[in-house]
């Protein structure tokens, strides 16, 4: 495994000393748990400010056999630590699948069958970020097809294929019939049962259960639910509204703790209406809003041509960005920008291409969040997309296959496509400077 430069090594030691102190002095109750105070987050009687990466495969990790690689894990926490990344977005289960782009082994093998081993990893990621005084946003289910997620529930219910858009090249019909897995009364009671099952878990290395641990941030319905494709019709986004209402209500009863996200992208994620995306985040079982921002995937950023798309690009996402804080402040909440990311320079997947333009991305998304948290805008922080780690792509073609590493990059996308890897030495740089700033800031 490659090392972390110099200065992560430096800031690592002060890490470590910083974990055990976190350790011996966190002390029971109420307040070590995150809360949303009006438009932020709060946890010890402290300001709390998301600094983040998205983990997904963190529990993965964890597993004590098979796919689990604990010393990595170790290691991986270790090095976000270091850079002062304290919270970690991670998938929680996924569902076993025919789909050539979709993650394995699986946590739900099929209805009702658990894989206990992964759950055990999942276990060992918490027990393990809390000892690094770090937070975890959990999702209980995925809109796309790269864990299973809604097309496999619809599978086992419907009898209708799992839908793979990687193979069919057809997202709008995917994301049509995925809408589906909201009103099939099978799979939500099915999904519900797979939600106590995680929600009411008792961990196995802590011996704590999951409602009663201050190292989860938050429950999350989804990655990324949407309504339907960009078309979604009236019908479905009511459909959409009250599921996210009622399956958010029903994490509450089962757990009086902890928030409660939904996993949306913002309005990219809710056919562009922002009148959906305010009546799906207005219940009060939801405590804070998502956003994410993709400005490749959405047309805005051309790899080839960085310098003519550039301006063009961050315009746009400054634009979105904006929009999503004025939405906020319309329902007094929290919104964390919870995923982004860009390629690496001339749109290689190699570790060996720079990240010049992706380091001047994230400084400027870095500065938005910096910016408007600090004069008092209800953003709550970031997670970047993703966290590679010392991970690395073990194919020429640089697709995953079972027994490769795990890396930022889930399975339906080439690996080192988003991924911020250990030897990133200047992306790792950027995110602890911004890390510090925005612990700097005092409410």
């Amino acid at each position: 495994m490659k090392q972390l430069y110099k200065f992560c090594a430096a800031a690592l030691m002060i890490g470590a000393c910083g974990v055990v102190a976190a350790a011996d002095g966190a002390t029971s109750g109420k307040g070590n748990f995150v809360t949303a105070k009006k438009t932020h987050f709060a946890r010890k009687g402290q300001a709390y400010y998301i600094v983040g990466a998205n983990f997904w495969y963190g529990g993965y990790l964890g597993a004590p056999s098979g796919v689990g690689e604990r010393a990595r894990l170790l290691k991986e926490l270790d090095s976000m630590r270091a850079i002062g990344i304290n919270n970690l977005r991670v998938l929680a289960v996924s569902e076993k699948t025919e789909m050539k782009s979709a993650v394995s082994p699986a946590t739900t093998a099929k209805p009702g069958e658990y894989d206990e081993n992964l759950l055990v990893g999942l276990d060992f990621l918490m027990a393990e970020a809390a000892k690094r005084d770090m937070t975890v946003v959990l999702y209980l289910n995925n809109f796309w097809q790269w864990s299973g997620g809604m097309t496999q529930y619809l599978n086992w219910f419907e009898g209708t294929p799992a839908l793979d858009p990687n193979v069919t090249k057809d997202y709008d019909d995917f994301m049509k019939k995925n809408a589906r897995f909201y009103v099939n009364s099978a799979a939500q009671k099915e999904y519900r049962n797979v939600i106590q099952k995680i929600v009411k878990r008792v961990n196995t290395i802590t011996g704590k259960p999951y409602a009663e641990d201050p190292s989860l941030m938050s429950w999350q319905l989804a990655n990324e639910p949407r309504p339907g494709n960009g078309n979604a019709t009236p019908e479905e986004k009511k459909a959409y509204i009250k599921w996210v209402d009622e399956t958010a209500g029903y994490i509450h009863s089962l757990d009086k703790n902890h928030m409660v996200s939904t996993g949306s992208e913002g309005l990219a994620g809710s056919a562009q209406d922002a009148q959906l995306y305010l009546d799906a985040h207005r219940t009060k079982h939801i405590d804070y809003l998502t956003y994410h921002l993709w400005p490749k995937n959405w047309g805005w950023f051309d790899s080839q041509d960085p310098t003519g798309s550039w301006d063009g690009a961050i315009s746009k996402s400054r634009n979105y960005l904006t929009s999503h804080i004025e939405l906020a402040k319309k329902l007094d909440k929290p919104i964390v920008l919870e995923e982004f990311g860009l390629d690496r320079d001339g749109a290689s997947f190699s570790i060996k291409a720079g990240t010049t333009i992706r380091d001047r991305f994230y400084r400027e998304v870095f500065d938005f969040v910096y910016g408007g948290a600090k004069q008092g805008d209800p953003i709550a922080g970031f997670n970047f997309w993703a966290w590679g780690g010392a991970g690395r792509a073990a194919n020429a073609d640089y697709w995953w296959k079972p027994g490769n590493d795990f890396v930022g990059d889930p399975p339906q996308e080439e690996q080192g496509l988003y991924s911020v890897f250990d030897s990133d030495a200047s992306s790792l740089k950027l995110i602890k400077e911004y890390a510090d700033k925005l612990n700097s800031i005092k409410r």
